[in-house]
């Protein structure tokens, strides 16, 4: 790693100060950057859009089903299961092969977000579908066996759903990319916020207006979620907040807000609207992707800039000093 040198100042006549050298540029031998970029690629951020999700509508769905709203826990279980699906197919996608996913399941390593979420997936990917095969119509035997196990199925998918919903935010944090490992004490609630404002933004779209207050009420909680930690994680990052406000990243993480804001607006409004609700959980649900697009992104962008890096580092050495 190389900079220029320090700024030197002179003082002028009447007290004033001028610059001799001029501020510092990071750069790095050969032009290589100081940490390599995460080889993922746009697969990952579906990935955490998709499983947040998921993981908010079997919560959702659960809670339909034991205060009797049929259509909002029909919604939401089979939201839960498409979502975890298309989570997964992207995640293999991103392996390269499916045979990369069983492998990681060889072993149990609880001090890997890796290893830990491969085992959550696991386990709440068949929950989450033997709770939407429930609300399929199936025939015989075959159908009574799949209502049996319903609720057991999707109240179990609900217990599993916060980690599901979280442990992708620990996955982003415990690398060393700047601006994800910085985000570490607040990105878990940030994406909570997330996909609860997912989930009962998608359930305004696709459940009948009577059915949605649940929903409404869990989209707008985690969007004032999302949006108050999100401010509160930024302040407290410092320098390697600032991916997040420059370029697509800051583009993306704007229309996060704007998107997120108004959804929750449209949905306390919206009570007696059904085409107002749908537009308002159409608005959360895109908010909430571009979240998890945002902050991918932002992460990325801090890894290829060598001043993310270094001066975090020497601010932390100089008040050890």
């Amino acid at each position: 790693m190389t900079t220029t040198a320090e700024p030197r100042r002179r003082r002028k006549g009447g007290g004033g100060e001028r610059r001799m050298v001029p501020p510092a540029k990071f750069t790095s031998y050969y032009g290589r950057p100081v940490l390599k970029a995460s080889p993922w690629e746009k697969e990952i951020p579906a990935y955490l859009f998709l499983g947040g999700l998921a993981a908010g509508s079997s919560l959702l769905g659960a809670g339909a089903d034991l205060t009797g709203r049929p259509a909002l826990r029909r919604a939401s279980r089979i939201t839960a299961f498409a979502g975890i699906t298309v989570s997964f197919g992207a995640l293999v996608k991103d392996l390269g092969r499916p045979e990369r996913f069983a492998n990681m399941l060889r072993v149990a390593k609880p001090s890997s977000p890796m290893s830990v979420g491969t085992w959550i997936l696991t386990v709440y990917g068949p929950l989450a579908g033997a709770a939407a095969a429930a609300e399929l119509p199936l025939p015989g035997v075959l159908g009574r066996l799949t209502r049996l196990l319903g609720r057991p199925a999707g109240l179990a998918a609900a217990a599993v759903a916060p980690a599901v919903a979280s442990y992708t935010a620990v996955l982003l944090s415990d690398t060393a990319t700047p601006t994800w490992h910085d985000a570490h004490r607040h990105l878990p609630f940030v994406f909570v916020g997330s996909a609860a404002a997912a989930s009962g933004g998608m359930a305004l779209v696709l459940a009948p207006l009577g059915e949605t207050g649940p929903a409404r009420r869990l989209a707008v909680g985690g969007a004032v979620l999302e949006l108050a930690v999100e401010r509160q994680m930024e302040q407290a990052m410092g320098l390697t907040a600032e991916p997040l406000h420059e370029g697509r990243p800051g583009q993306l993480m704007r229309a996060s807000r704007a998107l997120t804001a108004a959804g929750a607006l449209g949905a306390m409004l919206g009570r007696r609207s059904r085409v107002l609700s749908a537009v308002s959980g159409a608005a959360l649900v895109a908010g909430s992707a571009c979240t998890r697009f945002g902050v991918f992104e932002a992460g990325q962008e801090s890894a290829r800039d060598p001043r993310y890096t270094v001066v975090p580092q020497r601010e932390r050495l100089q008040r050890r000093g």
